[in-house]
């Protein structure tokens, strides 16, 4: 008889690892804390863009999936795993209280023979230096009574290509037996990769991450060099990357979203103080994106002086308030931000997105709780500037050129040549 698994978190990692275990003919229960979601689910209905509410609804009906906010139900399963948010604090620190709540509410129901699985994206370090001191406090013996193990989520949402059961799956164990029994678990549903340790798992999510947002933040830079130099930063990356070997494409945008990297260099940062060890690498790569957001801002100012406006009572359009294209994923979206920063300069500012009716409320931006404009032409022709955030494919591009007075593209998405485009 198959194990039945238990996943906390019910969100872009969540869900589609259940789809996956489901798939496997494996039985669910879900576990959140909204109870709005829970509803959602029991009713078969979806909130996600890329898992059709038909999928909800075969799993309920299967009697494969039931979504609950009791957590005693959590001594009906046999495996544990946990994919709550791991965001920072407002002085960019980790903020572990999504974690460590969590596994409090694990150690209340711990009982012998489960396995505890984290896939928070986190420091090296706190799988057993915090999870682990909470679970034993039960009296259960960690690799004994139960088992412990680190798995990171690898989530692309919006990815056709790799989706979850495509992805190889790095799984580390507190012990050789909890490896094990991870291991066996995941390789139901998906490659699993074994390293040594939780920490080696810990570590080698931070590294995916942050190899990323250190190549985005040196085109970033680039960018803003190359702007200078009257140099088209996207033009230079196409010729670049005819290079068969040693180049890999890195694109620069208005900043960085999602929640893993804009995110996960700084729990890195954080976690090196305590060996007495700077990252000033990671640090100025950090900087660098997180100014994105502003320039983006000077760039819209520069170009409204072109034409003899003040960015002071213009009326500006974003398009796109999703963190990158074709999804509804608005965590840590630069346009937010931007919307905020043209907001506080006295710009006028609605925005249109096709996946993202309306934003709020977001963790860092409560007060941003708008709805997107109905789109037409003659929408796009009342703004006097409109601001491209965000590269939807299938975005009506001649249209929205052909009716705006001025496009500001930070994607480099608008392909046609035109003296109303400006690059930012």
């Amino acid at each position: 008889m198959k194990e039945r698994i238990g996943v906390i978190g019910l969100g872009y990692v969540g869900l589609p690892l259940i789809r996956e275990f489901i798939e496997k003919e494996f039985t669910v229960i879900g576990f959140d804390i909204d109870q709005q979601k829970i509803e959602k689910l029991n009713d078969g209905t979806s909130y996600l863009r890329h898992i059709p509410s038909s999928t909800i609804k075969e799993w309920t009906e299967t009697g494969r999936f039931v979504a609950t906010t009791d957590f005693s139900k959590l001594s009906e399963v046999d495996s544990i795993l946990i994919c709550v948010p791991t965001p920072l604090n407002e002085y960019k620190e980790p903020d572990l209280s999504y974690v460590v709540q969590t596994t409090e509410m694990v150690s209340k129901h711990l009982k012998k023979g489960h396995m505890v699985i984290l896939e928070s994206t986190t420091y090296p370090g706190t799988t057993d230096e915090v999870m682990l001191p909470i679970l034993e406090a039960t009296g259960l013996k960690v690799g004994e009574d139960f088992n412990l193990a680190y798995s990171p989520e690898r989530e692309d949402p919006g990815n056709l290509t790799f989706t979850t059961g495509k992805i190889p799956k790095v799984v580390g164990g507190y012990s050789e037996t909890c490896r094990k029994r991870a291991v066996s678990l995941y390789n139901n549903i998906v490659q699993a990769i074994e390293v040594s340790s939780t920490r080696v798992a810990e570590a080698a999510k931070i590294l995916e991450n942050t190899y990323r947002a250190i190549n985005i933040a040196m085109v970033n830079e680039l960018k803003m060099l190359f702007d200078r130099m009257d140099i088209d930063i996207w033009e230079v990356i196409e010729a670049a990357k005819t290079k068969p070997f040693g180049f890999h494409a890195f694109y620069p945008g208005p900043g960085l979203g999602g929640h893993c990297i804009p995110i996960d260099p700084f729990y890195l940062t954080w976690k090196a103080k305590e060996y007495d060890f700077r990252t000033r690498f990671i640090e100025l790569a950090g900087e660098i994106n997180t100014y994105q957001p502003y320039y983006v801002i000077n760039r819209v100012s520069e170009v409204l002086n072109q034409f003899e406006k003040s960015l002071k009572g213009s009326k500006i359009l974003i398009i796109g308030i999703a963190y990158k294209k074709d999804i509804d994923d608005m965590r840590e979206s630069p346009s937010l931000k931007i919307y905020e920063l043209l907001r506080k300069q006295g710009a006028i500012v609605s925005y249109y997105d096709p996946y993202v009716p309306e934003t709020g409320p977001h963790r860092h931006y409560p007060s941003v709780k708008i709805k997107s404009l109905a789109y037409s032409p003659r929408m796009i022709a009342s703004f006097d500037l409109v601001l491209l955030l965000t590269d939807h494919t299938d975005l009506p591009y001649e249209e929205i050129l052909e009716h705006a007075s001025i496009v500001v593209d930070t994607r480099n998405a608008f392909k046609m040549k035109s003296k109303k485009i400006f690059k930012a």
